[in-house]
């Protein structure tokens, strides 16, 4: 075999990922899953039943709840685990994940308590490594049943973006590469709280008029507050901006237009989570960035 990835995680979007990785022959892929028992009926029933239902995962993605056993080898770790749970997970894995593997992370958010982003916080409890930030218009629902996508590989350093761009490439699935990490990672989070928002608009009847101009000026909020935190204002402009926010304001899939639609609806936030099988990044990350906006003297 030639290169191998493990994914942490066992979301919707970490089964994507090992899906989209299988397709290359050449690469071993892993899936570590926290929950022996949900690691168990995935790799029996080589299905992701709660989330991505009728979706058949590649007999050669190896399942395990043993990270030591699921990162033996390893060149690359795929970290899918969302923002809030993301500091908590890799604490319990940390001592397994010893080395300097680089990192790429898929994970859109800013933690609440710290107010870092995802690639701050792997660098905080895995020491100083290397990572690159995977992140675009890429519903993990499309991903997975191969339709075509185009997302960037974000690091500093453009070489390592490069391989994860080759990791990943197939012929339905383009990636671009950036050397701005902060931008690409303050768009995935910042998009997912005009999310919301977008699904207000929808869920109040506000019609197409007013959900494009909500849409506009997100955009230009987002570029402002990345711009004083050291991103680049092009990125906003580009598939990890614009182009992920347009997929998350008008999606069925997306998760956080879904909790926006139904608070426009009158439902309680508590409600709505509760009733969630996946996580609404937006709803912790519009918190963070509030806070963030007020620190620097932004209107947001």
């Amino acid at each position: 075999m030639g290169t191998k990835a493990t994914i942490l995680g066992s979301g919707a979007m970490a089964t994507a990922c090992a899906i989209l990785l299988a397709e290359h022959p050449d690469q071993e892929v892993s899936m570590w899953v926290r929950n022996p028992e949900h690691a168990k009926a995935m790799a029996e029933s080589r299905e992701n039943a709660r989330l991505l239902q009728g979706v058949p995962i590649p007999e050669s993605i190896q399942i395990s709840s043993d990270i030591s056993a699921a990162v033996d080898g390893a060149e690359f770790l795929v970290v899918a685990i969302p923002s809030k749970y993301l500091r908590k997970s890799l604490e319990q894995i940390a001592p397994q994940l010893t080395g300097h593997r680089p990192v790429i992370s898929v994970v859109k958010g800013i933690e609440i308590d710290t107010l870092l982003r995802p690639s701050q916080i792997i660098n905080e409890v895995l020491g100083e490594r290397a990572v690159v930030a995977l992140s675009g218009p890429s519903h993990a629902e499309e991903i997975a049943r191969r339709l075509p996508a185009s997302v960037v590989a974000a690091s500093g350093d453009i070489a390592l973006a490069k391989k994860v761009q080759a990791l990943f490439t197939t012929d339905r699935f383009r990636i671009y590469t950036n050397s701005d990490l902060i931008g690409v990672e303050l768009a995935g989070a910042l998009k997912n709280v005009i999310g919301i928002a977008a699904g207000i608009c929808d869920g109040l009847g506000y019609g197409d008029n007013a959900k494009s101009a909500l849409m506009t000026r997100g955009i230009v909020e987002m570029s402002r507050f990345g711009e004083v935190l050291g991103a680049e204002q092009s990125t906003f402009s580009g598939l990890a901006g614009i182009g992920d926010l347009i997929t998350t304001c008008i999606s069925k899939h997306g998760r956080n237009r879904l909790v926006g639609e139904r608070l426009g609806r009158g439902e309680k936030l508590t409600d709505i989570l509760q009733s969630m099988d996946s996580v609404a990044e937006g709803v912790n990350t519009a918190h963070a960035v509030l806070e963030l906006a007020t620190g620097k003297g932004l209107e947001m």
